[in-house]
């Protein structure tokens, strides 16, 4: 019997011991692990993203201005100063330069606007391309409307394969050509005159 109790004790305090050196699922705030913030992508990483459904690089769609800035890593320069936070304005990755603009809205990052023939859509699509070669690489899933502006041109409309909000959009121009494109979320892909 008295092999029983020491072997009961041994295993209680055995047990109390694993207890105490096995972390608390009920840490306190102060002890608790924090999650760690992301670093911004390295140069080069944010010079050759390219956009997709979700955003471009480090940018997904809705993020707030102060995130996209953070999440970047490198200036983003604006259009104009917006007078109002919540309205509608551009950033660019490079200053000056108006071929490659991140739409913001409500504060909400929300259009890719493309006029440069190295960044490729999702899909293959690229400024420059003939309207027969987007149908092609877009087969099945184009929605094709008269362009507002250009007469004989078109904008051709694309859903992306995953589902989900976000919208390409290509600008054809009279002579064929793609001479620009979007990628985001409705109704801001949908703004034929950018902010205007």
């Amino acid at each position: 019997m008295r092999g029983a109790a020491l072997a009961a004790t041994f295993a209680a305090a055995l047990l109390a011991g694993c207890a105490a050196a096995s972390p608390s699922a009920a840490a306190p705030p102060a002890t608790a692990p924090r999650a760690v913030e992301q670093p911004p992508m390295p140069a080069r990483a944010v010079d050759d993203a390219q956009p997709d459904f979700n955003g471009i690089g480090p940018l997904h769609w809705n993020m707030d201005a102060a995130s996209m800035r953070r999440a970047w890593g490198r200036p983003l320069y604006p259009e104009a100063a917006p007078a109002d936070a919540r309205a509608c304005y551009y950033l660019s990755p490079r200053q000056g330069r108006h071929d490659l603009l991140l739409m913001v809205e409500g504060d909400r990052f929300v259009r890719v606007d493309v006029r440069r023939a190295d960044k490729v859509a999702p899909g293959g699509g690229r400024v420059g391309m003939r309207v027969e070669d987007i149908r092609r690489l877009y087969a099945g899933r184009i929605e094709a409307r008269p362009h507002r502006y250009v007469e004989g041109g078109q904008t051709l409309v694309v859903a992306s394969p995953y589902g989900g909000a976000a919208r390409l959009v290509f600008e054809i121009g009279a002579d064929g050509a793609v001479s620009a494109w979007r990628i985001g979320l409705p109704p801001q892909v949908d703004y034929v005159e950018g902010c205007s």
